[in-house]
């Protein structure tokens, strides 16, 4: 009865000001009951609050209280990560002869686009029909070392069919590198750690890496090993045949969709609530990081102080260090190509 009475909707209020530009919250209600805000600044989703099997709401993204935390810096909460998400190696890669040369923001490498990320911009924001918003920005010509003026645009709508989906589209004015994604930390049952959370990823290769997080361009299989998840397996079951410090997942897996159409690339199941988070997209990779780097002293909303594995990404992507491995899918854009993506976050209930 209540999804009958109930319609999509959209709000729009003040968050407060970065930069000197205005920060607007975003709340997108569909007929069922789901809610996600959403900010202009970085496109970041601060809230998404699911029902369990049971009707009771929670929020399952991580993230803060409000937008002075946010400016004080984070770990990319909820955001779009580019130009570039994901590594670079030495923070430089070659079109043509030009070496473009990128900020040292991970150790030697560029992390997320640099040191002003996406995650930093104002977008201009447009409410849409619905439950839906579209966010613009520009991005100049050289900023943060990348060649070309790009323009990007973000749409994410809440869907009636409990469906966060995400769009994006860009243009540039040189032949550049980009990649894209959503980096969100959830957690489905609302707090606590995420060991107990149930995984399957559709993939059968990821990519190893080395000491600096960088691929070392092999493709390996991940059956028989701690990366097999094609089978329902609760995460923290694979930490300590993982080893290494911090334990945990930060590793890119090579998706059976192979990028171009939307498909499943992973599925979550949190036992206790019953809720599920399944992820299609049309992207050939999807990296798995489950929050090892926290440590209690980044405090989130409600006073939670964020521990590691209290969260997991599941961030939709081309490889990292695409630009300087000719052998991953390209993530070259030319002036005469638009740069399209879509990621669904569908949820449920079990």
């Amino acid at each position: 009865m209540l999804a009958a009475i109930m319609k999509s909707s959209l709000m729009r209020s003040r968050f407060g000001k970065a930069n000197g530009k205005s920060v607007d919250l975003f709340t997108l209600t569909n007929k069922r009951g789901l809610i996600a805000k959403i900010t202009n600044l970085g496109t970041i989703i601060t809230e998404l609050h699911v029902p369990d099997r049971k009707g009771r709401m929670a929020d399952v993204v991580l993230g803060f209280d409000n937008l002075e935390q946010y400016l004080d810096g984070h770990p990319y909460f909820g955001c779009t990560a580019g130009r570039f998400a994901n590594r670079i190696a030495n923070g430089r890669f070659t079109i043509g002869d030009h070496t473009c040369k990128l900020p040292a923001n991970s150790g030697p490498n560029c992390l997320h686009g640099g040191v002003t990320g996406f995650d930093k911009a104002v977008w201009k924001a447009t409410p849409l029909k619905g439950a839906a918003v579209k966010f613009t920005h520009t991005s100049p010509d050289g900023e943060e070392g990348f060649p070309g003026t790009l323009d990007v645009t973000v749409i994410v709508a809440l869907t009636d069919e409990n469906e966060l989906a995400i769009d994006y589209f860009a243009r540039t004015t040189k032949p550049t590198h980009i990649n894209l994604t959503n980096h969100s930390y959830f957690n489905l049952a609302g707090d606590g750690d995420i060991k107990g959370h149930k995984l399957t990823i559709e993939s059968d290769f990821y990519t190893p890496k080395d000491k600096f997080d960088i691929p070392t361009g092999e493709i390996l299989r991940v059956t028989g090993t701690p990366f097999d998840f094609n089978k329902l397996t609760a995460i923290g079951s694979r930490f300590d045949a993982l080893g290494g410090k911090p334990r945990g997942f930060d590793h890119n897996y090579v998706l059976r969709g192979g990028g171009g159409s939307l498909a499943p690339a992973a599925r979550v199941v949190e036992p206790k609530s019953g809720r599920t988070l399944e992820v299609l997209t049309t992207e050939p990779g999807l990296q798995l990081y489950t929050a090892n780097w926290f440590d209690g002293s980044l405090v989130g909303k409600g006073g939670w102080a964020y521990r590691p594995h209290d969260a997991l990404c599941l961030e939709a992507q081309h490889y990292p260090d695409s630009p300087n491995k000719p052998h991953f899918p390209t993530t070259l854009l030319r002036p005469d190509q638009i740069y399209r993506q879509t990621t669904v976050h569908r949820f449920a209930v079990v």
